[in-house]
């Protein structure tokens, strides 16, 4: 394990009090979605919204804003811009980025938004790795990272092949921490999470996760448990053992073959019961 201390369980969320109101559980901000790719902004804010978080604001292009209520009527928006970014960070608990993105210099812009100004935990997915790759010094921020990447992205990040990462996925996830000095989740099966001292890898899951959407969901899952101040080690292991169990879920009501990411998304809540 690379030197790594591994870690077999995953701690569970508390219970809400009685006087709760959402404020109590938190603000989640996602910058996500593009045209064409709506629908990963739909599932990240609808996988956030079933995770217990209690407000979710999403930054879109402007031509989108009006259709994601539609979906997620939980959720409120703004345009997706670097200045407007950096305002909406104020009173953020937790943010996600990079879900539909696409990789262009507007994103760039975007995320170098989020490094520089963030002072919450962040949730770096999709697009924003991949226009940070290749990693060529740890990422400057003030607050957690938590990178998010599939086997492709994070070959892209490392500078090599989806192979090599695959066939050693324990040093792949290692070397990502330690060039970005992140939190690093290596998704795929047997999801690793690991900060540089620990890892946990995860047992829960099926193929029929193995679909567009999937990571979007997750992402949601993890920012929401993020906003709701767990420890980011902890959040990121509960949640890719939550996203798993509840792909299972879904996995048995529906099949491995038949299963979209919105199922799992409906899984979610039983499995943080």
């Amino acid at each position: 394990m690379t030197g790594m201390q591994p870690v077999v369980e995953v701690t569970k969320l508390p219970p809400r009090p009685s006087d709760a109101h959402k404020g109590t559980f938190g603000k989640l901000l996602v910058v996500a979605g593009s045209a064409g790719m709506l629908g990963a902004a739909v599932l990240c804010a609808r996988a956030a919204t079933r995770s217990g978080v209690g407000l979710v604001r999403v930054g879109l292009p402007e031509p989108l804003l009006s259709l994601l209520p539609l979906s997620v009527p939980e959720a409120t928006t703004f345009v997706a811009m670097a200045g407007n970014v950096k305002q909406q960070l104020a009173d953020a608990d937790a943010v996600v980025i990079g879900p539909g993105l696409t990789s262009n210099a507007p994103t760039m812009s975007l995320v170098q938004a989020v490094l520089q100004h963030s002072k919450v935990p962040v949730v770096v997915d999709a697009d924003a790795l991949n226009v940070l790759a290749p990693l060529a010094k740890s990422l400057a921020c003030q607050a957690p990272l938590v990178l998010t990447p599939h086997p492709g992205e994070a070959a892209r990040l490392l500078g090599t092949s989806t192979a090599l990462v695959q066939a050693d996925r324990e040093a792949a996830i290692s070397a990502l921490c330690q060039q970005s000095g992140a939190l690093v989740v290596l998704k795929g099966k047997g999801t690793l999470v690991s900060d540089a001292r620990r890892c946990f890898t995860n047992s829960t899951g099926n193929p029929g996760m193995a679909s567009g959407g999937s990571g979007d969901v997750l992402s949601g899952l993890l920012g929401a448990l993020l906003a709701r101040g767990l420890d980011p080690f902890d959040a990121a292991c509960l949640a890719v053992h939550v996203h798993g169990r509840a792909g299972d879920v879904a996995r048995d009501a529906l099949g491995e073959n038949g299963m979209v990411a919105s199922d799992i998304i409906d899984g979610i809540a039983q499995e943080l019961r």
